[in-house]
């Protein structure tokens, strides 16, 4: 990470960076995980919003000129990297903006080269050919993703919650690529499967939803829960037996119904069924398990009443 800024330089590409923001700066250290959650809620009643050092989020009730400057502080830290970065060789201008959208969890997608508003729009995806510019998703355990196309220099950035991969935001992304040439693909860091559960009708909007838009191969639809789903009963005797220790039986009954999903395993599948290349492997790190990122679901667990939202982004420079 930078020593000024939690945000780190993941990729470069030619004249292409990927950066991933961060709440704090420090190693992930895996702090809270579900099996110790319930002794974190005992003792986290009318906790302090966490904004961290990097929040990027104007919706989130931090002071909006914090958040606007810490956004050109993060402009100011991809610049400076990238300069460090540099071939002698080759010389590049700074990258003068940063995009944003309001993100909505659907499937609308901007394309900030035609797009002229003062205000970001409502969207959940971004796509761009120009240089000198950058495209960032928000996210606190969302899936961020972010796309390059070497042989028409286009750039995307998409916000893929369980509601985004459900309808086909990644899809439909790429499909918005109209040139011919592979398409690389990041994934930020996300909340990983063993951090993500939630009921069954989840899981059922999910699978509907990937069947109807058509963006997993039919033997990734026929194998979904055994690719992306860990069911409670699977989860161990010994889990449950504490279950219903713990709670009452209809407390328990709900609890065994609940399962854990892998969205970040189902994006990547995703953007392969989409003849997309993971540049990387999957994120290693967890946004609800390691404190040095934001977490939604941590936050709504400890009784915080607002998290701040972490980035990853996308630029693209001009050479000189």
């Amino acid at each position: 990470m930078s020593n000024k800024l939690p945000v780190t330089l993941l990729a470069q590409i030619e004249d292409v960076a990927v950066f991933q923001t961060a709440a704090f700066l420090g190693n992930g250290v895996d702090r809270l995980d579900s099996e110790h959650l319930h002794v974190d809620l005992n003792t986290a009643t009318n906790q302090s919003a966490n904004y961290g050092e990097l929040n990027l989020g104007l919706h989130v009730k931090d002071e909006a000129a914090k958040v606007l400057t810490n956004r050109m502080r993060l402009l100011a830290a991809i610049n400076e990297q990238l300069a460090n970065v540099s071939s002698d060789s080759q010389s590049y201008m700074n990258v003068k903006s940063l995009h944003w959208v309001n993100q909505v969890h659907g499937k609308h997608i901007c394309d900030v080269d035609t797009t002229l508003s003062m205000e970001p729009l409502a969207a959940d995806a971004m796509i761009s050919k120009q240089v000198g510019l950058g495209l960032a998703i928000m996210t606190a355990d969302c899936v961020p993703i972010v796309l390059y196309q070497p042989a028409s220099g286009q750039i995307a950035a998409i916000h893929a919650g369980w509601q985004g991969l459900a309808c086909g935001i990644i899809q439909a992304t790429v499909q918005r690529f109209t040139e011919s040439g592979e398409i690389k693909a990041w994934i930020g860091v996300c909340i990983s499967q063993a951090n993500y559960e939630v009921g069954p009708h989840v899981r059922d909007q999910l699978l509907a939803g990937c069947a109807e838009a058509q963006s997993l191969t039919q033997s990734d639809l026929n194998k979904f829960d055994e690719r992306y789903v860990i069911h409670r009963e699977t989860q161990g005797l010994q889990q449950t037996a504490d279950t219903l220790a713990k709670h009452t039986v209809e407390d328990a009954e709900t609890d065994i119904s609940k399962l854990k999903l892998n969205l970040p395993r189902l994006a990547a599948d995703q953007l392969k069924a989409a003849e997309v290349t993971l540049a990387d492997e999957l994120p290693k790190e967890c946004s609800y398990g390691d404190d040095c990122y934001y977490s939604y679901r941590r936050q709504t667990h400890l009784q915080q009443p607002a998290t701040g939202r972490m980035a990853l982004v996308i630029v693209r420079r001009a050479s000189i």
